[in-house]
This record gives C-alpha cells, structure tokens and sequence, in this order.
C-alpha cells in the first residue's frame, strides 16, 4: 500500500478535534502516513512570552538566531512530542522527528532578508521507509538541515509537498482553519486542473497563506493522483476526505472526480 501525505496546522486541533482519532484507525487499517505539522501561532505566543522581538520583510517574517531557536523548541519540542504522545495515548504508534534528524530535509537559505529560513533542496527519504515499514506513523518538524548553517524553518506546506513528491504518496491532504480554495467571490472551488491552479495563483485570486498549500498540492502531485485542501475542524474530515466523501478543494493533474479507489 502506498503511504499518504498529511498535513495539519495546530490551529486546526481544538478541543473536539478528531485527525488524531483518524490517524489512528488509518494504522489499524494498516495505511502507512507521514504527518507534517506546523506550529506558527504557538511560535507567535512564545516569542512574546520570551520577549524575542518579531522583525519582518515584505510582509514575512525574518528568522534571526534568537528567534530560530523559540522556532525549534516549538516545532520540533512542544509541538511535536504533544502530537506523538496524544496518538500514542489514543492507541496508535508514532515517532517524531525534525527534518535535521537523519538529514531527513536539505535545504539552503532561501532569501538573505529573510534570515534562517530554507528552500528545500532535497529530501532523503530513508529515515521515514524506516519508520513507515516499522509500522509507526512519521510525524515530522518542519525544520531543515543545511551543512554550513545547520538548522532552517521551512514552511511546513512546502515540507509536506516535497515529503509527497519524494515517497511517492499515493494522497496529499491539507487540513486546515478554512473551507477550501475560494474564487474571487468567495465561493469554494470544489475541484482544480493544475493549469487552473496556477492560473488562480498568477491572477492573486490565491494569495497570502494559501499560496503555500496550492504550491504544495501542485508539487505532490508529481506522485499523488489528487491533493485535497480542506477544513480540517470538521469532524472526521480526514477520513472523509480519503474516502472520496470530503468538502473542500480538490486539485488534479487533470479534471476529474476525487477517486476514493486505493491502490
């Protein structure tokens, strides 16, 4: 069976949040996943907390020294080891690991202003094979190596794309705070071509926070039949989306319905 790509943002677990209840029973179905999270509202909080001062540029967010190392402590510490002990403690078995464990994610700086953040630029995919045939779910940092620099934050859409395309997913799910892709009146687009995609993405249709996911869709798609953004604050909505009965935006090498057929 081929694994699967998901992605999920911290601000999509709330209290009544049910992937991790999903992953679960993707284990004891025995599909191999690798999770890849983020964590960027909790490294908003701790940097106030610890009084880091924020500087941005263009709009983004610079990653100096001080701030990588809340960035590290936060993604691949707190975050990281809550979402392996929560599916732990609900039955499954998971094992986290950042993208410097193993040299999991390569990367280089991707823009000077912007300090240690990273472009990938190549992902080994050893350490998960490892993990995935063991029968554990990966559950991944978005934290890359670089052998001058060391550590880099890299958006965890982008890892969980080039994490795809590299395995060769058989899906890509986005679970996320908003119902799908929208149009330029606000209205859910429920599939894309990925020529549309693209389209959507030059025209500023997609803009701020979701360029990274439909960039990211596109990229998985080098393997994956589908990519699927969606709201992951519904209940099951993993599980739904798998199954071919999910909302959101589903995005295609070519125009077609959503397969619930696995491989």
């Amino acid at each position: 069976m081929k694994p699967i790509v998901i992605k999920i943002g911290g601000s999509t677990l709330g209290s009544h949040d049910t992937t991790l209840e999903d992953l679960v029973e993707l284990q004891r179905r025995s599909q191999p996943t690798v999770v890849v999270h983020g964590g960027g509202k909790d490294i908003t909080q701790w940097l106030e907390k610890l009084g880091v001062p924020t500087h941005f540029a263009r709009g983004l967010r610079v990653t100096d020294a001080e701030s990588l190392e809340v960035v590290m402590g936060v993604l691949a510490g707190m975050v990281n080891k809550e979402l392996v002990a929560s599916i732990n403690q609900l039955g499954g078995r998971a094992i986290g690991l950042a993208g410097v464990d193993g040299c999991l994610i390569r990367a280089r700086v991707q823009d000077p202003e912007l300090g240690l953040v990273g472009a990938i630029t190549g992902v080994d995919r050893k350490p998960l094979d490892t993990l995935l045939d063991a029968g554990y779910i990966a559950v991944v940092a978005p934290i890359g190596f670089d052998e001058q620099l060391g550590p880099l934050n890299i958006n965890a859409d982008t890892v969980a794309g080039e994490i795809a395309a590299t395995i060769g997913a058989q899906d890509l799910v986005f679970l996320t705070d908003v119902e799908g892709v929208c149009d330029k009146k606000g209205k859910v687009i429920s599939s894309l071509s990925r020529t549309e995609a693209q389209k959507l993405i030059a025209s500023g249709v997609v803009g701020g926070g979701m360029i990274p996911k439909v960039e990211a869709c596109l990229r998985g798609l080098a393997s994956a039949k589908a990519a699927l953004i969606t709201d992951g604050r519904v209940p099951h909505a993993l599980l739904g989306a798998l199954e071919g009965k999910g909302n959101g935006t589903t995005i295609l090498k070519k125009h077609g319905a959503w397969s619930a057929k696995r491989e």
